[in-house]
C-alpha cells in the first residue's frame, strides 16, 4: 500500500475531511488532496508530523510493503476511552429510563399552552364566571403554563446531571470492548419493531393533528374552536412524545455502534444540525412569547408553532444539502 492510500485511510478512520486534516497539519487542502492523489509526497517534516498525528510509525507510512498499521508508543497521545460490556449495559438501561423522562418533558412543553388557551376562551364566553375577571384568568393561565415549563426544565436538568458519567460517549473518541457490539446489535434487533411502530404512530398523529382544528372551523362557537385547537396541540404533543421516546433509545444504541448520524463521518453534521435546531426553536419561542405579551392575543399567536414546524423541516433539508455539498467539495 502506497503512502497516498495510507494517508487517505488514516484520515477517514479518524473521521476527518481533507480540510480538517489540512488545518491540523497547517497546510492547504489542496496539499492534502495532492498527497492523497499521489501527485506529491510530503517532505520529511510533514511525514514526522503525520506520524505523530495518526499515532503510527514512520516506517508504516514510508514502506509500501508494510500493510498493517504500526502504532507508536507515544505517551503524549490522549488515551482512547474504552467501553466495557458492563458500562454499555448500564448506559443503555439509563437511556431507556431517560427516554421516558425526556418524552414527558417534551409533552409538558408542548401542552403547556393549552390551559392558557382554554381559560382565555372561557373568559370570552358571555355570562361565564371567568369573564368576570379577565386579568385573573390570564394570570392563572400564565401560572399554569410556567409550572408546566418549569416541570419540563426540571426533568431535562435532572437527566443532564444523571447522564454526566456517559458524556464522553457523545464528546470523545472511544472504543468498545469485546462483546459490546454483539450485545448492542441484539438489543437493536429486538427493539426495532417497537421503534418502527412508534415512529409510524407518531407520524400519523402529527399528520392528523390539524383535523380537530379544521373541524372547528365549521363552527361559529369560539370556545369550541379553541377546544378543537387544544385537541390539535394535544395530538401533536403525543406524536412528538412518541418520536422522542423511540428516538432517544435508538440513538443510544447508534452511539455505541457509531452508526447513522453518530458515525465519525457524520458527527460534524450532527453538531451543526443540533446547533441550528436549538437556535431555531429558541427563536420561535422568543417570537411567540414576544408577540403574545405585546398584543395579548394568545388565541392568534399560536400560529407561530405550526409555521415554525413547517419551516423547520425546510431549514433541515437545506442544512443537509449544504453539509453534503461542503463534504463533497472537501473530499475531492
Amino acid at each position: 500500500m502506497i503512502l497516498a492510500d495510507k494517508i487517505t485511510n488514516l484520515r477517514k478512520k479518524n473521521g476527518w475531511s481533507q480540510e480538517e486534516l489540512a488545518e491540523k497539519m497547517q497546510v492547504s487542502r489542496q496539499a492534502v488532496s495532492k498527497w492523497e492523489g499521489a501527485q506529491t509526497v510530503p517532505d520529511l517534516e510533514k511525514i514526522l508530523a503525520l506520524s505523530r498525528l495518526f499515532g503510527v510509525t514512520t516506517d508504516y507510512l514510508l514502506k509500501d510493503e508494510i500493510e498493517g498499521e504500526e502504532f507508536t508508543d507515544d505517551l503524549d497521545r490522549a488515551p482512547v476511552k474504552r467501553v466495557p460490556l458492563a458500562l454499555a449495559n448500564e448506559f443503555l438501561e439509563w437511556r431507556a429510563k431517560a427516554a421516558k423522562r425526556i418524552a414527558l418533558g417534551t409533552f409538558l412543553c408542548i401542552i403547556s399552552v393549552i390551559p392558557l388557551l382554554l381559560l382565555g376562551a372561557a373568559a370570552e364566553v358571555p355570562g361565564s364566571t371567568a369573564s368576570l375577571n379577565l386579568n385573573l384568568v390570564a394570570g392563572m393561565g400564565l401560572v399554569v403554563l410556567l409550572l408546566f415549563v418549569a416541570a419540563a426544565v426540571a426533568v431535562f436538568v435532572s437527566c443532564g446531571f444523571k447522564n454526566a458519567p456517559y458524556e464522553f460517549i457523545d464528546k470523545e473518541p472511544f472504543e468498545t470492548e469485546y462483546g459490546v457490539d454483539g450485545m448492542v446489535k441484539e438489543r437493536q434487533k429486538a427493539y426495532r419493531p417497537a421503534y418502527v411502530k412508534m415512529n409510524i404512530i407518531a407520524a400519523c398523529l402529527c399528520v392528523l393533528s390539524p383535523v380537530p382544528l379544521f373541524a372547528g372551523l365549521f363552527t361559529e362557537n369560539e370556545f369550541l374552536l379553541v377546544v378543537m385547537l387544544a385537541g390539535t396541540i394535544l395530538l401533536a404533543g403525543v406524536g412528538a412524545t412518541l418520536f422522542t421516546l423511540a428516538g432517544v433509545r435508538w440513538a443510544s444504541m447508534q452511539k455505541l455502534l457509531k452508526e447513522g448520524e453518530y458515525a465519525r463521518r457524520d458527527q460534524k453534521k450532527t453538531r451543526i444540525k443540533k446547533t441550528v435546531s436549538t437556535i431555531w426553536w429558541l427563536t420561535a419561542a422568543a417570537v411567540y412569547l414576544g408577540w403574545s405579551f405585546w398584543t395579548g392575543d394568545w388565541e392568534t399567536t399560536w400560529i407561530v408553532w405550526p409555521i415554525a414546524g413547517i419551516l423547520f423541516a425546510v431549514v433541515m433539508c437545506l442544512c443537509n444539502l449544504f453539509i453534503e455539498r461542503e463534504r463533497e467539495g472537501q473530499d475531492r
